[in-house]
């Protein structure tokens, strides 16, 4: 059976064994803010694909590159910020190619230059 990659059906019993982690160590990055299981109406953890992919490179960070957690928190942060700008750029984009094609630029985008008035004061001694 496939998921969607943001379904969450793991359990943290299951993410431990996946990951050769202990279920401490997913609670204490869930307290520490780096991932954010889903919760059932029981309040058991779900992890989902794209939770385990997070948690596979907080593990590398870690383990590899000697990262400490709050390194760790800093640098998915970033990444976070990264990919909504790399988002907002691909969006914008688009947007040029359209207008491009459309040989026009919507009168809320368009730049209106006014030629500037420069006024002089000459002081007298």
């Amino acid at each position: 059976m496939l998921h969607h990659y943001d379904e969450p059906v793991y359990l943290i019993s299951i993410v431990a064994k996946i990951l050769d982690i202990h279920p401490q160590t997913l609670r204490q990055y869930e307290r520490e803010n780096l991932i954010k299981p889903s919760r059932s109406n029981g309040r058991v953890r779900l992890y989902s694909q794209r939770d385990i992919d997070k948690i596979k490179l907080i593990l590398r960070l870690t383990r590899e590159l000697g990262v400490n957690l709050a390194g760790v928190d800093i640098i998915l942060r970033l990444k976070e910020q990264m990919e909504s700008m790399e988002k907002e750029i691909a969006d914008l984009r688009e947007e040029l190619n359209k207008m491009a094609g459309n040989r026009s630029v919507p009168p809320n985008k368009s730049l209106v230059t006014k030629k500037s008035i420069y006024e002089m004061i000459v002081f007298e001694e």
